[in-house]
């Protein structure tokens, strides 16, 4: 879905005429965060955010599977599989598998570690552990109740914040702040800007992490764009926040095309991309989770190959106090689990 613009106003007779509903789906919201999941009997990990929409997930496991290899972990992602028709168990294979089956992040995911999809987290969590996991990295589902989180780390962009902080459908929040805010365990906070400073200062005076991050493109992709004008495109959640991302690698972003998270791209859509950008001399861009979209069998069409990805990681400005924070949770989960054991 593509988010109303009264999301992200102070005030509207919009979000107004719908606060009933909010009433009534935060209600029921903030009473699943209450309830107690199955316990993997591994530890788990979820990466979540508050409101609908992208805040940076993807970027956020793919850096902590480095992390957590680096402690000596063997981590396995679930994820639901958003946008895909298969409903699994399965695990994702490059190769054999496209978004439409399994989902644009899955599949994006997968090049770099092994990723389980279920619609049903529970049989996902049985598939993760049949694959040697030693832990699981949870792709979204903090407002699910399902499974036990060792560790709930919520991602938010210091440039989007909360919108209106308002819960669905009057805003983008997906259950009342307060509890979400109780359930958190650290917040990381991808870019430099100010929206999300309250939110920070909530999890900081509870003692909890505060860790701010940023995305980083790749160099050899920036200097390749570097003296192009170029045509970005993008069906994200916060296509917005990939322009700012390009302009301040010192891409010239000359025209933008904003799509909804997780459009699915037909094939005349591809091919009026394409001409336009051809006709005016523009190089066309795109994130790496759209053109994995495009991907069949693991290769792109030939029309699509023209197409540039903007591939970027997340890095964190203190990546010690993170590790150490994971392994002292990791280690007081598993401690845990023998103590109950015994």
């Amino acid at each position: 879905m593509r988010e109303p613009a009264f999301w992200h106003r102070p005030s509207s007779w919009q979000s107004h005429l719908l606060s009933p509903l909010s009433a009534l789906y935060g209600a029921v919201a903030a009473h699943r965060l209450q309830r107690a999941g199955l316990d993997a009997g591994i530890p788990v990990i979820c990466v979540g955010n508050y409101h609908v929409g992208g805040a940076g997930k993807t970027p956020t496991v793919l850096a902590l599977t480095n992390i957590l290899r680096d402690l000596g972990e063997r981590p396995v992602v679930l994820s639901r599989g958003y946008g895909g028709r298969l409903q699994g168990p399965v695990m994702v294979d490059p190769a054999r598998h496209s978004a439409a089956e399994i989902g644009d992040e899955p599949l994006m995911m997968a090049a770099h570690v092994p990723v389980a999809v279920a619609r049903n987290r529970i049989d996902g969590v049985a598939l993760a552990k049949s694959q040697g996991a030693s832990l699981i990295l949870m792709d979204d589902g903090f407002q699910n109740p399902a499974i036990s989180k060792d560790v709930a780390l919520i991602v938010i962009d210091s440039e989007r914040g909360l919108g209106n902080a308002k819960v669905f459908p009057a805003g983008p929040l997906r259950a009342p702040l307060p509890p979400q805010l109780a359930a958190t365990d650290a917040l990381i906070v991808i870019g430099r800007g100010h929206a999300a400073d309250t939110v920070s200062a909530a999890i900081a005076s509870a003692g909890k992490p505060v860790l701010a991050a940023s995305l980083q493109p790749d160099a050899e992709i920036v200097t390749a764009l570097k003296g192009q004008q170029v045509l970005a495109f993008a069906g994200i959640g916060d296509p917005a926040r990939f322009i700012r991302t390009l302009r301040a690698a010192g891409i010239d972003v000359q025209r933008e095309r904003a799509f909804a998270d997780h459009h699915p791209f037909a094939a005349d859509e591809i091919t009026a991309l394409i001409a336009e950008a051809e006709k005016d001399g523009l190089t066309l861009v795109t994130t790496e989770k759209d053109l994995a979209r495009l991907r069949r069998g693991g290769a792109l069409p030939p029309a699509a190959r023209a197409i540039a990805a903007f591939p970027v990681t997340l890095q964190f400005d203190d990546v010690a106090r993170l590790r150490d924070f994971l392994s002292a949770r990791l280690f007081s989960s598993r401690q845990k689990r023998f103590q109950d054991a015994g």
